[in-house]
């Protein structure tokens, strides 16, 4: 789906709601992640991030914003959008944007990031989210032709610490960097206030996912506090 740059540009400084569920919870199903999204774009989300062929299938004819998609595939390493095979089914499922691993990681199909990108472009009308780790990552995913690069896997992917919220720094670095492209800050945020400290940090728009869209994790937090 084509996704024009005034409509790109219509996100920055704007929230984008994550709304996904994991195996074996009572919301793992794509109908049900579909009105978590209409929910949230009603409050306020310029655009929607889910993972799933089914889950981007159902909320593409749910919301009418941009919809952001993904396909996890496995728990460890490479495993968001892993492969160029998993990319394009996402993009032909209908996402605006496919959001991929963006390290630079070995892929599982021995393809590049840049490779994987380009059968993106050439064999759909997607645009393409690289999840990054590091500042280097960012550097690289764009290099290699990403529409966006994001900090989803800052912390996770082996090359910084994990941050108790966003990691702030990694954001400043890459804004710092010129980047021409959208930064996209992902990760661990979880209140309004991070949210404004990722955006006063240099970000193009913000996506918040658990602290909205995951009620178990949500109680979690208030059981713990009580307790």
């Amino acid at each position: 789906m084509l996704l024009t740059p005034a409509e790109l540009e219509a996100l920055r400084g704007r929230l984008i709601v994550s709304a996904q569920a994991y195996p074996g919870e009572p919301m793992r199903t794509p109908t049900t992640m579909a009105q978590v999204a209409a929910s949230a774009v009603i409050g306020g989300a310029a655009a929607i991030r889910v993972q799933g062929i089914a889950d981007v299938q159902f909320t593409r004819s749910t919301v009418e914003v941009p919809v952001i998609g993904l396909w996890k595939d496995g728990h460890e390493g490479v495993f968001i959008t892993p492969t160029a095979r998993h990319a394009l089914a996402v993009a032909h499922a209908g996402a605006h944007i496919v959001a991929l691993d963006g390290t630079r990681r070995g892929r599982p199909d021995g393809l590049s990031l840049q490779q994987t990108i380009e059968l993106v472009h050439a064999e759909s009308h997607a645009l393409v989210m690289a999840d990054c780790g590091s500042l280097e990552d960012a550097l690289a995913a764009a290099e290699a032709g990403a529409d966006l690069v994001g900090t989803t896997l800052a912390g996770y992917s082996g090359e910084r610490p994990k941050t108790q919220g966003p990691d702030l720094e990694l954001l400043e670095a890459i804004a710092a960097a010129g980047l021409s492209v959208p930064l996209v800050a992902e990760g661990r945020i979880h209140t309004p206030a991070q949210a404004r400290a990722a955006l006063d940090a240099g970000a193009f728009a913000v996506v918040v996912g658990t602290a909205i869209t995951h009620p178990a994790t949500i109680t979690g937090w208030f059981d713990a506090a009580l307790r």
